[in-house]
């Protein structure tokens, strides 16, 4: 199965998916406009990459620190997708990992694996 990552809490809107043989990313300007269709930007970058969104096991979304919009709406759009997909998310920080590590988004599930993250807790860290 596949793993999908949402990161709107940075400079950029960055979506990665996970899948055994290859990984597959892409990026957004972090604007106003794309915040209000991230969900659209969601579908259409699985559906370039021929990725139905029940083929996603799990999501895994940064709940900050970032951008209070940016974190806003895509935690409300993995807990839509959780609610209508049964599809498990988990919710990481970058401060949550150790600094001295390089880390890398398509090693956050294991990172998260080994950090023992909570699946479907959202617990977001909004810069003031």
């Amino acid at each position: 199965m596949n793993k999908l990552i949402i990161d709107a809490a940075k400079d950029k809107i960055f979506l990665m998916i996970i899948n055994n043989t290859i990984n597959y990313s892409i990026t957004h300007e972090n604007t106003k406009i794309n915040y209000e269709k991230l969900s659209i930007l969601i579908d259409e970058f699985l559906n370039k990459k021929n990725i139905n969104l029940k083929k996603i096991s799990q999501i895994y979304v940064n709940r900050g620190p970032g951008s209070f919009a940016g974190i806003r709406n895509s935690l409300s759009i993995v807990k839509a997708y959780h609610l209508a997909n049964k599809i498990d998310y988990y919710c990481f920080s970058f401060d949550d990992f150790d600094e001295k590590i390089d880390v890398k988004y398509e090693n956050i599930p294991k990172l998260c694996e080994k950090l023992k993250v909570e699946k479907n807790l959202i617990n977001p860290i909004y810069l003031s």
